[in-house]
């Protein structure tokens, strides 16, 4: 039986030396874990106690904690109100566009009551299926943004903006434009309404002015010089005056009457032509070289014709009118040139000419309404709003229109828009 106890006491042993080595492992644990929670509560905390317990290390990490989450929720709440005093809707939704967080100023700008809107899906808050396309296009691509009018057709026009969260969900803040909309309107209206009325006395105006430049030159030495050369003064400064109202009136119609149907195949490279075969005895008188460059089986474009030969005619009256320097010099290449080409998916058409350029002052304003460069002025020529008239027709048709140009040098007008889908080339 000696055996049998040897082992019973051998057994206790192991068991005792088990037991003793779990038990310094987890004192171990513990003090690591305690050395833990004390340099979380901060280096200092911990250098200054070196002797801190457990549960005084844990209290104080929560109260750290709640420290944390109050200046968090206070900076919230900030953000919130300066959102409100600036008008601005502010939502957050997941990404089951559900709305997790709006501010007051987006159940104001929706009319929603207070507190209504958390919780619900994107179409349930918004009521308009565009709306919820709009938040679906900003979490597959990143962002998106458009203007709507909800609630009805008094409701606000509010601007959309929304953006992907870099964590989870869309941000989606919402701006209203109602009021700027309608002083836009009214300008609008106001131009047209005061082009209407100028343009008859002004047609009257320059009839009169034309028969009396006849009647002058039916005298002969009857009448005099000077007076002959003062009707022909006011002949075009009429002329002048018709062609700002009949900008203005086009201007005005543009901006007010929505987004153009572009349902034509346009044919680019022939407007081009056409343009200018218009303008070719002008050129002449100015003394330059009109060239055309088209290729064959250029692509088409969708768009409105009509409007799209404005802009060429604009543009090239622009390079022709300019397109000799102020010494009456044509320069080292009098020719202004038109050429129209493809470039990648979109049809290019650039009107250069090598007179007397633009200043990099003036480039990023000339597509300004009534804007003029001095040297303009100088020569009394343009009214300021052709250039204005064509970035809007050319936005309209999703294209881009820009300028480069140098002092003494030349400019070069570029205009680009998309090739019409599934169009015939032309002949």
């Amino acid at each position: 039986m000696d055996w049998i106890f040897v082992a019973f006491v051998g057994m206790l042993a192991i068991a005792l030396a088990v037991a003793i080595g779990i038990a310094i492992d987890r004192d171990r644990q513990l003090e690591a874990a305690r050395d833990a929670l004390v340099r979380g509560i901060s280096p200092d905390a911990a250098e200054a106690q070196p002797g801190l317990d457990l549960p005084t290390a844990v209290r104080r990490l929560r109260e750290r904690l709640d420290a944390s989450e109050f200046e968090l929720d206070q900076q919230v709440r900030n953000a919130s109100y300066l959102a409100d005093v600036m008008g601005v809707g502010i939502l957050r939704l997941d990404d089951h566009q559900r709305v997790e967080l709006a501010n007051a100023a987006a159940h104001i700008l929706l009319r929603r009551a207070p507190g209504t809107i958390r919780g619900r899906t994107a179409l349930e808050t918004f009521v308009d299926g565009r709306v919820e396309e709009l938040i679906s296009t900003a979490g597959a691509t990143g962002s998106a943004s458009g203007e709507f009018r909800l609630s009805g057709p008094d409701g606000p026009t509010l601007v959309i903006r929304a953006r992907r969260s870099p964590v989870s969900g869309v941000w989606v803040v919402l701006e209203d434009v109602s009021e700027l909309r309608r002083l836009q309107q009214i300008r609008a209206e106001f131009v047209d309404n005061l082009s209407h009325e100028l343009r008859t006395p002004l047609s009257t105006v320059s009839l009169l002015a034309e028969t009396l430049s006849r009647e002058a030159e039916a005298a002969g030495e009857g009448v005099p010089a000077r007076m002959r050369d003062r009707i022909g003064k006011i002949e075009v400064e009429t002329g002048h005056l018709v062609q700002m109202v009949n900008e203005l009136l086009d201007l005005a119609r543009i901006e007010s009457g929505g987004p153009l149907v572009l349902l034509d195949d346009v044919d680019l490279g022939r407007v081009a032509g056409e343009a200018a075969e218009r303008l070719r005895l002008f050129a002449e008188r100015q003394g330059l070289r009109l060239v055309v460059e088209v290729p064959e089986g250029l692509p088409r474009v969708r768009g409105d014709e009509a409007r799209l030969g404005q802009v060429v005619v604009n543009l090239l009256h622009n390079a022709l009118k300019f397109g000799n320097r102020e010494d009456g010099d044509g320069g080292p290449d009098p020719t202004v040139v038109v050429a129209v080409r493809t470039v990648g998916d979109e049809i290019q058409m650039s009107v250069q000419d090598h007179g007397v350029g633009i200043s990099k002052a003036d480039q990023g304003r000339i597509f300004e309404r009534f804007y003029k460069v001095d040297r303009v002025r100088v020569r009394g020529g343009g009214t300021g709003l052709g250039l204005a008239i064509a970035r809007h027709v050319i936005g309209q048709h999703g294209g881009r229109i820009w300028v480069e140009s140098e002092e003494g040098v030349g400019s070069t007008f570029t205009v680009a828009l998309p090739i019409a889908p599934d169009a015939e080339p032309s002949n």
